[in-house]
């Protein structure tokens, strides 16, 4: 596939993946995204020719009227789209699979100061949110989701979605060529797997209070002298702790 083709399938990707793209035009001349992947095409080739100096001046020229910064030893895809785009990195021995997409302020970045594989690997159809850091030579498997402000230093499993920091599995969904695309990386009703947890344990302390309760006023009954017995109020954003059952019980004491 030469180059021109390249950009007729870079400028249909923008169509499939920005509702705000209106024609062909204006995504020419005003997606920094495309001329960042436009100028790496040319400064990739010229870095496989061992031109180093040149490719890496042509690099900064596109970072410079970018804000994106691909190094020329990088190795992207077909179809790769990045929205957005300002204070994206790519480092040297990224590799980015076809129909990836990356949004502003995601880093590829390394982990070592040693040579050799050192960024990570995006398989095919990757979608990475604003702030994402993917950090170390890890790989993260075709149709994963990484959202926003995640920091990944682990593999990931395709068809995942990642978040929190450090990232963690909030999810999968199977990813076909047809399904919605998801923007920033987060499916609709995504949960924070550590706010699950939690949440697990608020419900276990409350359902231990509730025993504890039942056996205290048992044991009051039975004529046993024992101090009043108050829990603190759980305070847990997002966790309705006055419908738990120990919430009740504490209402029905202080009655």
């Amino acid at each position: 596939m030469n180059f021109i083709e390249h950009m007729k399938e870079d400028i249909q990707s923008v169509f499939a993946r920005d509702p705000a793209a209106r024609n062909s035009f204006e995504v020419v001349t005003n997606y920094p995204g495309l001329h960042a992947i436009w100028w790496h095409r040319l400064a990739n080739k010229l870095w496989r020719l061992k031109w180093y100096w040149l490719a890496r001046t042509i690099a900064s020229f596109s970072r410079w009227i970018t804000g994106i910064e691909i190094h020329p030893g990088a190795t992207i895809g077909r179809r790769f789209f990045i929205d957005h785009g300002m204070g994206v990195v790519i480092g040297e021995t990224a590799v980015v699979g076809d129909d990836c997409t990356l949004y502003h302020g995601v880093t590829l970045g390394g982990t070592s100061w040693n040579k050799g594989k050192r960024h990570p690997t995006l398989e095919n159809n990757v979608v990475v949110g604003a702030g994402a850091k993917i950090l170390g030579p890890i790989t993260v498997a075709a149709g994963a989701r990484v959202g926003s402000n995640a920091v990944v230093v682990k593999n990931v499993e395709s068809n995942s979605t990642i978040i929190g920091v450090p990232g963690r599995v909030a999810g999968h969904t199977e990813v076909n060529k047809h399904q919605a695309f998801e923007a920033y990386g987060l499916e609709l009703g995504t949960d924070d797997p550590l706010t699950r947890a939690v949440t697990s344990m608020a419900e276990h302390s409350c359902m231990v209070e509730t025993q504890l309760q039942i056996i205290y006023k048992s044991l009051k009954k039975s004529g046993v002298d024992l101090p009043d017995m108050k829990f603190p109020k759980l305070k847990i954003p997002d966790l309705d702790c006055d419908a738990m059952p120990c919430a009740e019980k504490q209402h029905e004491n202080s009655e």
